[in-house]
């Protein structure tokens, strides 16, 4: 029990982004009493995520993780397929596709070091369907030697295999694994863009408020998809330092003057105080009084959706 409550502690810390711990308590209540309630099954749950039909299509496996088509290739973002994050916070809903039918990824993109971003568990279940994998500067250090290959981007680096290019951006968040370890693990965190066959993705991982947004928007001017958090929100003293809110997320995607914006990172684990509903109710409101309603793309955990239909193929 002792270990399980030291895990609930780095946990926290590492989602939280800060070293202040007058929250736990509670916290550490509420993630046993979700812990007692089953995990919500997706169903009908996608087998062939594939869509011939799709020059940019989106399905979200839950929490930050996305399965990115651009055309003819696939990138996923924050892989997690397990129950529990760091053995502690349990997930609420089962991911949105098994990770057996996956297609073959061209790269996984790991935007940071937390529990509930680098699974080292999910890339061993998905290892052998993986090419390559991203991580922030430094980041490898955590990575053990997989299969695949793995490559360390600082910020405005970029990688690039057959035309597909991942370039990393700034955000404002922590790269640190185990909260002892911030000292040094200073610039393993990072947003990134893809880009493929004239599309644009950005994928912000997690973030807080930053000037990022705009020297981002400055360098790719035409993103057409922004993949961006919108939790956790409470307690806000807390998670400001670390996280952008509902409102954030608005000012962030116009910012980065994106032309649709899919939320994330919100309602599939225990990490804040938010209820389940909150943060989505709150983005939309937020929309329509900004007026980009129609502008958001919400998906159910395990909903794919096509945003730009192939040549050919009915519009």
């Amino acid at each position: 029990m002792k270990r399980r409550a030291a895990w609930a502690v780095s946990l926290a810390l590492a989602i939280a982004g800060c070293r202040v711990v007058t929250f736990m308590p509670r916290f550490l209540a509420r993630t046993v009493e979700l812990g007692f309630e089953d995990i919500r099954e997706v169903k009908p749950k996608i087998v062939d995520p594939v869509r011939p039909d799709a020059e940019l299509a989106v399905l979200w496996v839950g929490h930050a993780t996305v399965l990115v088509q651009i055309a003819d290739r696939f990138v996923l973002t924050d892989p997690v397929f397990t129950d529990t994050v760091g053995q502690v916070s349990k997930r609420l809903v089962e991911p949105g596709i098994d990770a057996e039918n996956l297609p073959p990824i061209d790269v996984v993109l790991v935007s940071h070091m937390h529990f509930d971003h680098l699974s080292l568990g999910s890339l061993e279940r998905i290892e052998p369907k993986v090419r390559d994998l991203v991580v922030p500067q430094r980041g490898l250090v955590y990575v053990p030697g997989f299969s695949f290959r793995t490559w360390e981007l600082a910020t405005w680096e970029s990688w690039e295999r057959d035309g597909l290019r991942v370039t990393a951006v700034p955000v404002r968040h922590n790269g640190f694994r185990y909260g002892l370890d911030g000292e040094w693990m200073t610039t393993s965190y990072t947003g990134y863009v893809i880009e493929y066959a004239g599309h644009t993705v950005y994928f912000g991982g997690d973030t807080a408020k930053t000037r990022g947004f705009r020297a981002t928007a400055e360098r790719f001017p035409s993103i057409d998809l922004a993949l961006l958090p919108i939790a956790p929100i409470a307690p806000r003293e807390f998670m400001c330092r670390a996280h952008i809110d509902p409102r954030e997320a608005v000012d962030a995607f116009l910012e980065l003057r994106a032309r649709l914006l899919l939320p994330i990172h919100y309602d599939t684990f225990v990490n804040s105080f938010d209820e389940v509903g909150e943060a989505p109710r709150e983005l939309a409101r937020v929309a329509r009084a900004s007026g980009i309603a129609d502008r958001l793309v919400m998906l159910r955990i395990g909903e794919q959706r096509v945003l730009e239909r192939a040549a050919g193929f009915p519009r």
